[in-house]
């Protein structure tokens, strides 16, 4: 199939493979940590969520390689895993049963009204930190046929490797064909620890120069790749021009990437947001309309927007339907508990059509 200015595969055993780690976050709910007695663990990850959403509620056959450590909370993720329906690809890891490796925690409570959410790490001696060149075997993998791969830069922040490891993974997407795509998802407190803002933008720079499909917002692209912009703070986060004007830069730099896509969202609580969504795709725009969400838990919405949008994509919907989709799973995966999707196709579609709350009987 080629639309979008991309070759997209008609068939193989998979619709999308992505690279990224897999973690477990610890979510107290509206209590903050230091007051908290129990927790919820849902079972994450910016890369593998976006291959969670496409194959619970879209129905496309997904995958993810990632490391994976022979303990009782790999066992607990790998079960989340196997639940979604997505085909894992591990490199095993030992736990010593002190030190580890580990399956990275990440705390995060959802704040409430004025009190916003907060998010911290425990991400000391993870496991897919010591991912390295040559330990999947992408030829193998790619060779039963890959319609898409998907990476991010929250894996490629990790460590000295992981970046190499994308990197090699595109190289080998490339030659058998698929359309890779990457989420910048530029985090400061990731990159601090592993070389700050130069080398996250040398690093990304390079990665992007493999990539077709690229999702991130102009902070994502000012921050990450190094492309001067408008003051990322002075407008309304719904206004589209700074992102449009962005494109031209990016693409003017990086002429293979041939869809941008990002979610546009002002933030009036916690609880209270103002959602849309925009793509730029083979040299024209298109944005989703401009919705009001009453938010339970906000993270995931991103890589929910992401896999709606992707899904539009395999799937060959029109440039504008494909925002929706995206658009609409976004917004209904923020009234979910959890980093990945609750909802089900019939429920995006309604959505993204102009559907209501209005009960269902």
């Amino acid at each position: 199939m080629n639309k979008y200015g991309l070759k997209i595969k008609d068939g193989g055993a998979l619709d999308l493979l992505s690279l990224g780690a897999l973690v477990h976050r610890l979510d107290p709910g509206i209590i903050p940590f230091r007051k908290a007695t129990e927790c919820l663990i849902h079972v994450s990850g910016g890369e593998y969520n976006v291959a969670a959403n496409l194959s619970d509620c879209f129905r496309l056959k997904t995958g993810i390689a990632a490391a994976m450590v022979k303990y009782p909370i790999g066992d607990l993720i790998a079960e989340r895993v196997r639940a979604m329906g997505v085909r894992p690809f591990y490199k095993y890891f030992e736990h010593d049963g002190v030190r580890g490796p580990n399956m990275a925690t990440v705390y995060s409570d959802r704040g409430y009204g004025a009190r916003a959410p907060v998010v911290f790490y425990n991400r000391s001696n993870e496991a897919a930190g010591y991912l390295k060149p040559g330990d999947f075997n992408w030829k193998e993998i790619f060779s039963e046929g890959v319609r898409w791969f998907h990476s991010g830069g929250i894996f490629a922040a990790l460590s000295e490797t992981t970046a190499d490891v994308i990197i090699e993974a595109m190289q080998a997407a490339k030659s058998a064909g698929a359309v890779v795509s990457f989420d910048l998802n530029y985090r400061e407190k990731l990159w601090k620890v592993s070389g700050g803002v130069a080398r996250a933008t040398g690093l990304l720079r390079k990665i992007v120069g493999y990539v077709d499909v690229l999702v991130g917002n102009e902070e994502d692209m000012q921050k990450g790749l190094g492309i001067p912009g408008p003051d990322v703070t002075s407008k309304s986060k719904l206004d589209p021009a700074m992102f449009v004007a962005m494109i031209e830069s990016t693409v003017k730099q990086f002429p293979n990437v041939k869809v941008v896509a990002t979610t546009l969202r002002e933030v009036h609580s916690t609880n209270r947001h103002s959602w849309s969504a925009i793509a730029w795709i083979n040299g024209k725009t298109y944005q989703a309309p401009t919705c009001e969400l009453d938010v339970y838990d906000r993270v995931g919405g991103g890589d929910g927007f992401a896999a709606g949008f992707f899904c539009g994509l395999l799937t060959g919907m029109d440039e504008q339907e494909a925002v929706k989709m995206g658009w609409a799973h976004g917004a209904l995966l923020t009234t979910f508990p959890g980093d990945t999707t609750m909802a089900t196709i019939e429920q995006v579609q309604a959505f993204a059509k102009g559907g209501s709350a209005r009960i269902q009987r």
